[in-house]
């Protein structure tokens, strides 16, 4: 299998409940074979009419921290844990997690990046099986992942941004 046969099983799926409610399906964007993948929660309005993650608010909002940190959006991968958008953006539920974390491993598996920077409770509690963003913020996990706010947090708690881009510069700083 490769990303674009990947892509294509995302778009498509109907393993939950989602599917019946989402305009586009959200696999991800960036390349290939990227050496840092940044994983979200889920879709919002923007993402799910788009079907491009991270092109909203807290999109922008990114965008401006990533490049704060000396990184930019073309060079990262970035994709949510789930790809469907939640009804009204409410906190994806246990079992629509677990059919969607299996594209969310192949993703890794197939563009096999260095660090996956995780974002905001559901991606941590997905990946790392922990808890408690606001104490795991900044550390990295196995080597591979770190873990931070979700920009949708710091969007609405702006004393979060200083530590956001310090976390996300870390992504710099260890790169091959």
């Amino acid at each position: 299998m490769n990303l674009e046969v990947l892509n294509f099983e995302i778009r498509s799926c109907a393993r939950c409940d989602l599917c019946q409610g989402r305009i586009l399906a959200v696999p991800g964007e960036g390349p290939s074979h990227a050496e840092i993948m940044l994983v979200g929660e889920a879709p919002g309005n923007e993402e799910d009419r788009t079907g491009r993650p991270f092109i909203g608010r807290a999109g922008k909002l990114l965008n401006l921290a990533l490049n704060q940190a000396g990184l930019s959006r073309e060079e990262v991968y970035i994709t949510s844990v789930i790809k469907c958008r939640p009804p009204k953006n409410r906190k994806p539920k246990v079992r629509e997690v677990r059919c969607c974390l299996p594209y969310l491993w192949s993703q890794m598996e197939l563009i096999n990046p260095r660090l996956v920077c995780l974002m905001g409770n559901v991606a941590i509690q997905a990946v790392l099986d922990m808890h408690g963003v606001t104490e795991l913020h900044g550390k990295i996990f196995q080597n591979r992942y770190l873990t931070t706010f979700h920009p949708a947090a710091v969007l609405r708690n702006r004393n979060l941004m200083g530590p956001f881009i310090s976390d996300l510069s870390k992504l710099r700083i260890s790169k091959r």
